[in-house]
Parts: structure tokens; C-alpha cells; sequence
């Protein structure tokens, strides 16, 4: 085992503000992840820190933080593979800070349809047959809502108009699939809070823990609204 520091950004409204870094050392072994050293303080050292988790394996997004100044999923960042010492953790950009590293994602859930499908045809279904009654296997699509591309977003944190990658890339993937909608999407990603913002640098695809690629999705946007305008 070694001993490691975690730089944890702690803020409570009306108890830890305004907000600051506090340190913690705790021994760790050799395959542990970000989010097993904050469980480990939580449990040990202090019962008050704040952060979110769910699944444990990437498919939730809700552990979603900085790691050292990148965007990462804390449950799948291996502790030994972060070089930098000590292991500063704070907070996504662009988000209302509600406690520690815990942001108000309600900024990114607003920018999502309730209409536009979350599930899309399986890629590797593997040899089994789907039954009679269900035409292809379904999957669920690749984002896991984690916000991450919006924290690293150059864009976001500066203005509330921009819909952001993850809701553009949604957008995308909805007009793949429904294409009797293209032109009221298409309308939606052409308008004052879509495509127009983006300022192409790559930052979101780079950040994505689950490949979704937003910026192509954006860059795939812009050559079918351009199409639609000649």
C-alpha cells in the first residue's frame, strides 16, 4: 500500500464558504479507483464530504468530476495511473455548485427532450435471435448523461444559451432515427442556441468517457443544416 493525498475542493453554503481545498492522506492499494479513495475518507476521515456515485462501472456518469483538471468518471480513474501528486478533485465547470464535488445537473437535463429516444438498435447482438415478437435487440445509447463534455466545454461555462455537446449529440442521434422530424430538429440545432456557439474545439469528444464523440456529431449538424438551406 502508499500513501496519497487527495486536494478535495469542499464547499457548504453557510459552512464551508466561501469554499476551499482541504487535504486528506489515506493509504491506498495498488488497483483502487478516485471513487473507492473518496468512499475510504467519507468511511474513515469524514463522514461529511459529498459526492455522487451509483454503479461503479461507467454507466451511470454521476461521479463525474475534475481529476487533476480533467473531466473523468472517478470510478474508473485507476489511482495509480494520475502521475500528479497530490490528486486534486473539484467540481464540473459550467454547473451551480450545491456541496463539495456535488454540481446541479439541472442545466443539462433541460437541454434534453423528453421525446427523443434514448434506445437504438444493438450493434453486437451477439448469435442469439431476437424472438418473434421484438424485431432487433435494442440497446441503450452511449451517453451516460455524466456532463462531463459540458464542463469541458469552452463555451458553457460562459453562457447559458448554447444547448451544450451532450444535447446536440442527442439531437443528432434523434434525427438519425427519426428523420420525419429533420426539419423541425434541424431547425432546433440551426437556431440561437445550437450549432452556432460552438467554437470546434474538440474538448468534449477529448473528455467523453463512453466515445460518444460529440463533436462529430455537431460538425454532422452543421453539413446537414447547411444542405438544407441550398
Amino acid at each position: 500500500m502508499q500513501t496519497v493525498t487527495f486536494r478535495i475542493w469542499r464547499f457548504k453554503a453557510a459552512q464551508i464558504d466561501p469554499p476551499q481545498f482541504q487535504d486528506f492522506k489515506l493509504s491506498v492499494e495498488a488497483n483502487m479507483s478516485v471513487l473507492e479513495g473518496l468512499e475510504k475518507i467519507r468511511q474513515e476521515q469524514d463522514q461529511t464530504l459529498m459526492y455522487r456515485h451509483s454503479c461503479h462501472h461507467a454507466s451511470c456518469g454521476t461521479c463525474a468530476c475534475k481529476i487533476n483538471g480533467r473531466e473523468r468518471l472517478a470510478c474508473i480513474t485507476p489511482i495509480k495511473d494520475l502521475p500528479a501528486r497530490p490528486i486534486t478533485l473539484t467540481p464540473l465547470d459550467g454547473f451551480a455548485s450545491l456541496g463539495d464535488l456535488v454540481v446541479d445537473m439541472h442545466r443539462f437535463y433541460k437541454n434534453l427532450s423528453a421525446d427523443w429516444s434514448y434506445l437504438r438498435e444493438s450493434d453486437h447482438p451477439g448469435p442469439s435471435r431476437a424472438p418473434r415478437e421484438v424485431k432487433p435487440f435494442m440497446r441503450f445509447e452511449n451517453c451516460v448523461e455524466c456532463g462531463a463534455c459540458v464542463s469541458a466545454c469552452p463555451v458553457t461555462p460562459e453562457s447559458e444559451k448554447f444547448m451544450g455537446p451532450a444535447a446536440l449529440a442527442a439531437l443528432h442521434d434523434e434525427l438519425e432515427k427519426s428523420p420525419a422530424k429533420a426539419a423541425d430538429l434541424l431547425s432546433l440545432a440551426g437556431g440561437s442556441r445550437g450549432v452556432r456557439w460552438c467554437k470546434s474545439a474538440l474538448r468534449c469528444s477529448q473528455v467523453c468517457p463512453t466515445a460518444v464523440y460529440p463533436a462529430r456529431h455537431i460538425a454532422e449538424l452543421r453539413r446537414r443544416g447547411e444542405r438544407s438551406t441550398k
